[in-house]
């Protein structure tokens, strides 16, 4: 018996097509809520539960909030729609099925091009540990030095590479990536992230000497809050995220 999608059901992998279709429109549109939209451009993707080579994502016309479980797209990974004739947007789909036909791990990814995150990733320093968000998430932070991965399969193979067994990517003078085991996982990575680089912004354009927390107390506060499979205990916050969308009337089930 298939279960109701709860808010709680972000917080592990999605047991069916249905339930992955809703936390994934939930994701895309808490990316126009937080501001992590680039017009039409960039993506976040599911792996369908039980079809491990097939995924969703949001067709390339649309807007962060126009995306529903309905209206997103099932493809495969090579680029062919399996439902309907949808045709991909070629940078997402080289990216994100890049990543989950790398990844058997994880079945959310999440890509953006924030004014923040393009920002960081191109400072040479990379992200600092300036912030409580930075020292959350700094141990699982890699770095891909900027390619064109919209047309070149080989640059998405050499991204998948450099990503590793982290959950997060600065892609040198492009954006953000985030990966995670649940909808919830994403999310939260892609937020701390987001805001690490918000923040190192602010600091560096003061002009103020910046304070950075030695690399012992981050790794230790990073080993803390991510003790064996568990997810991290942030992750938790999807449910008020959720929570948040029902709240205002957004129809993100479609």
């Amino acid at each position: 018996m298939n279960r109701p999608f709860t808010p709680e059901s972000g917080l592990m992998p999605a047991a069916t097509e249905a339930e992955a279709r809703e936390q994934l429109a939930a994701l895309y549109r808490l990316y126009a809520h937080f501001g992590w939209t680039d017009l039409t451009f960039t993506h976040a993707s599911a792996r369908v539960p039980g079809e491990p080579d097939h995924y969703l994502i949001k067709q390339d016309e649309l807007l962060m909030d126009e995306v529903t479980a309905r209206n997103l797209v099932k493809m495969d990974l090579d680029g062919n729609p399996v439902t309907g004739d949808y045709q991909p947007n070629l940078a997402g789909h080289l990216i994100h099925s890049a990543v989950l036909g790398s990844r058997p791990d994880v079945t959310f990814a999440a890509h953006t091009h924030s004014r923040a995150g393009v920002a960081v990733s191109a400072m040479q320093c990379g992200l600092l540990p300036l912030s409580q968000h930075a020292n959350l998430i700094l141990p699982t932070v890699r770095y891909h030095d900027y390619q064109d991965v919209t047309q070149n399969e080989d640059e998405c193979a050499a991204l998948t590479r450099d990503l590793g067994d982290a959950y997060l990517m600065v892609m040198r003078n492009h954006g953000l990536l985030s990966v995670g085991r649940s909808a919830a996982e994403c999310f939260y990575y892609l937020y701390f992230l987001e805001m690490s680089c918000k923040i190192q912004v602010d600091v560096l354009g003061s002009g103020q000497e910046p304070i950075l927390v030695d690399d012992r107390i981050v790794e230790a506060l990073f080993n803390d809050r991510s003790e064996g499979d568990s997810q991290p205990p942030g992750a938790r916050a999807w449910l008020a995220m959720v929570r948040m969308l029902e709240r205002r009337g957004i129809d993100y089930r479609g």
